[in-house]
């Protein structure tokens, strides 16, 4: 989120949660439903590979920021003091995407964080992300790690700490905004609430 601080143990901590542990509680198949068309997909599988093995060997100088010290946050995806060119910073702010994801049909496990709300509460425009507090709390997942989907008609949404089950087509289209910026859109054919 622009102009938010976040500890970077904490981003740490969150991006291992993110590829390692949330993909496995709530989206543990990735074959396609023989009953459906769609195909059941894990976030990362959105992020090619190179990224995500960057983000999760970061640089020697994560390590070394002391907790609490005027380097120990991180706004806009950015480590203060790093050099932008860094193949780490690259990755926290890429846009690369899958390229045999666009087009397909999916479903998607994630949160919802709202970005356009209608006068009697329905939420038309919003990003789906991995994980609760993506965007509201701390800087938002890479690019490639948020879905951008539109709900014309709107709907209303009692609980951000409920997940939920998108189906629809994928499509590659960056999509930004005060909030972050998303590297996928989906056009939704259903929403359902996450059970497992």
């Amino acid at each position: 989120m622009h102009n938010n601080k976040i500890n970077l143990m904490l981003f740490k901590r969150l991006l291992l949660v993110t590829f390692l542990l949330f993909p496995a509680l709530i989206s543990p198949a990735m074959a396609k439903d023989p009953g459906s068309n769609y195909q059941e997909i894990e976030w990362v599988s959105l992020i090619p590979e190179d990224d995500l093995k960057i983000l999760m060997t970061p640089p020697d100088y994560i390590g070394q920021i002391e907790d609490g010290s005027s380097m120990d946050v991180l706004g806009d995806n950015a480590i203060p003091g790093a050099d932008p060119e860094d193949e780490y910073q690259r990755a926290l702010s890429s846009t690369r995407i899958i390229e045999s994801y666009d087009g397909k049909k999916v479903r998607i496990p994630g949160f919802i964080v709202p970005l356009e709300v209608t006068d009697d509460q329905s939420v038309t425009e919003f990003f789906l992300v991995p994980y609760f507090g993506a965007c509201l709390h701390m800087p938002p997942p890479p690019p490639n790690q948020m879905i951008h989907v539109k709900v014309e008609q709107g709907f209303p949404l009692d609980s951000l700490y409920d997940a939920f089950w998108l189906e629809g087509t994928l499509s590659a289209q960056i999509n930004s905004n005060d909030l972050g910026t998303a590297a996928y859109a989906l056009s939704m054919d259903t929403m359902t609430i996450y059970q497992e």
